[in-house]
């Protein structure tokens, strides 16, 4: 009786993961055919297909950086205007 459990749990798992790993694969061709559409130049794709960021300037990496580094003290300043005006 024991051995028949087994023989089902076992079958029921195998079905389980190979219908897992067929969605995984379907999944995967989904996504590269998605990424096959997009509309890029070719030296916008690497040798795999994938998107390539585009190179950013110094400076233009240094104004990006400001500009994070400004949002960051506006937000904690908001929050400490409200922590005192707070009753």
């Amino acid at each position: 009786m024991n051995q028949i459990i087994n023989m089902i749990i076992r079958q029921v798992t195998r079905q389980l993961i190979s219908r897992g790993i067929n969605a995984g694969f379907d999944k995967m061709g989904q996504m590269n055919a998605q990424r096959r559409t997009l509309d890029l130049p070719p030296d916008a794709l690497d040798e795999n297909g994938n998107p390539v960021e585009p190179q950013i300037s110094r400076e233009e990496r240094r104004q990006q950086k400001l500009a994070r580094q400004q949002a960051k003290r506006a937000k904690q300043s908001m929050k400490a205007m409200r922590k005192i005006t707070r009753f």
